[in-house]
């Protein structure tokens, strides 16, 4: 992590004071208060609802030694970095760190799967190198450069999540990163309500191939026609990865071990070598994520041997919980978002469970036009993996509707999750297998967390 010496070099020509620096690292960069940690820098931003000026002493209370401030605020001392703007310092402050760092850098962007790629690249790296990694979902104009201020010159690599909501922001954002390897997991309709339409996302999305270097590389998802078109954005080297015959690494003959992982054959084409690979890895659907991280560990050196052993060896990630409910009934906890690609990789993995299979899904948001649309292509889609379909929220309305539609004999709508979890506390069965997945802001971890044994 940065030092306050580091930040005032940094800084030099926008810092408006002269605060007191040395050459201890700050433990980490918060931009809530009630984040802040010993040693900690906060930065005080300006937000729709809140000023983060307000809340300075409140972080330093708390043990942070520096706070990002702006001129205008009036807050003054030793402490202080005084900025005319502290968001506008922020960024630069981490285009700046970038290009003194020597790491190589991987930029993952995407419509979903770039968190789970994300940790599957920086577990595999990390077999051989010193490899640092975006702190949780720290994708966007604020988080982006505090990943990017979180590396060490020691690192060797680093793995940073690219998540824009606007052309603007990703120009920004590669700009920033700069990155040397660039991965593309898909193009979906997600966040079209910002975007546009599937077109303007893969316009945007292309941004990261496009700002590659002519020796870097742009690791593309061969099996989505869009992506595989940004092949003609790039002049860096295009390595595709998916489960056809022309993606240069495949997946074979996958096979799901439930909550045990997954096996499948992993082909580099290229050299025409196979090797089988048994990863920890939950869902068919994570091989498409193997498959990403092992393009960048074959870049990096990596035998294709060592690729398969540092998937053995893996973490299954963060965003899919196997949890117990209080009646000993399994939770699929996948509620921290939902896209209609996302929901569609949980509902199989929750086929391939023995019945009774239960999903509690609910609505999808930032879908634009295609809302409607995708609620029902999910509806007929669940209507053929799982035994007891619930929904919840007023999008779902049409996930329902063409579940039943699809003859799906006990498929239920309500309009609350309260609604929900007193249904499924009266019914849910020991024996069952619980999938729960919505978009962030339905707030379904509330009722996994109200549902499970404590």
């Amino acid at each position: 992590m940065i030092s306050s010496n580091d930040i005032g070099l940094l800084l030099g020509d926008l810092l408006l004071n002269q605060p007191e620096t040395s050459a201890e690292p700050f433990s980490e960069i918060v931009i809530d208060s009630r984040e802040a940690t010993p040693g900690a820098l906060f930065v005080a931003l300006r937000g729709e609802y809140q000023d983060g000026h307000q809340f300075v002493d409140d972080a330093l209370r708390r043990g942070a030694t520096g706070a990002l401030v702006s001129e205008r605020s009036g807050l003054r001392g030793s402490s202080m970095y005084v900025v005319p703007d502290p968001l506008f310092a922020l960024q630069e402050a981490g285009r700046r760190w970038r290009r003194q760092m020597s790491a190589q850098i991987v930029g993952i962007t995407g419509s979903v799967g770039k968190t789970t790629v994300r940790e599957a690249t920086h577990q595999l790296l990390s077999s051989r190198f010193l490899t640092h990694q975006s702190p949780r979902n720290f994708n966007g104009d604020i988080g982006l450069p505090i990943a990017l201020l979180g590396i060490s010159p020691a690192d060797k690599w680093a793995v940073i999540e690219i998540g824009p909501y606007s052309q603007q922001e990703m120009e920004l954002l590669v700009s920033s990163a700069q990155s040397d390897v660039g991965i593309v997991t898909n193009v979906g309709p997600t966040h079209l309500e910002r975007f546009g339409t599937m077109a303007d996302t893969e316009r945007i999305k292309g941004l990261l191939p496009e700002s590659l270097p002519a020796d870097g590389l742009a690791v593309l998802n061969g099996d989505d026609p869009r992506v595989r078109r940004m092949s003609d954005r790039t002049a860096a080297e295009v390595f595709t990865f998916g489960l056809g015959l022309h993606c240069h690494l495949r997946a074979e003959n996958i096979v799901t071990h439930g909550f045990n992982g997954i096996s499948f054959k992993l082909h580099d084409t290229l050299v025409n070598e196979r090797i089988r690979v048994e990863s920890p890895l939950i869902g068919t659907h994570q091989a498409m994520t193997a498959l990403a991280a092992s393009c960048v560990g074959l870049r990096a050196g990596l035998e294709l041997g060592e690729v398969a052993e540092a998937l053995a060896g893996m973490n299954p990630g963060s965003r899919l919980a196997r949890r117990s409910a209080e009646n000993g009934a399994t939770i699929i906890d996948d509620s921290y978002n939902a896209a209609p690609l996302s929901m569609k990789a949980a509902l199989d993995l929750l086929a391939a469970c023995q019945p009774r299979r239960v999903a509690l899904l609910g609505d999808m948001f930032e879908l634009g036009s295609e809302e409607e649309a995708a609620h029902r292509e999910i509806g007929s889609y669940a209507a053929e993996r799982c035994d007891w379909l619930l929904a919840v929220g007023e999008r779902s309305r049409d996930l329902i509707d063409s579940a039943r539609e699809s003859g799906h004999p006990q498929a239920c709508w309500v309009a609350e999750a309260d609604q929900a979890l007193e249904i499924l506390r009266h019914s849910l069965e020991p024996s069952d297998t619980l999938l729960i997945k919505a978009s962030h802001a339905m707030h379904l971890e509330k009722v996994v967390e109200r549902l499970a044994a404590r």
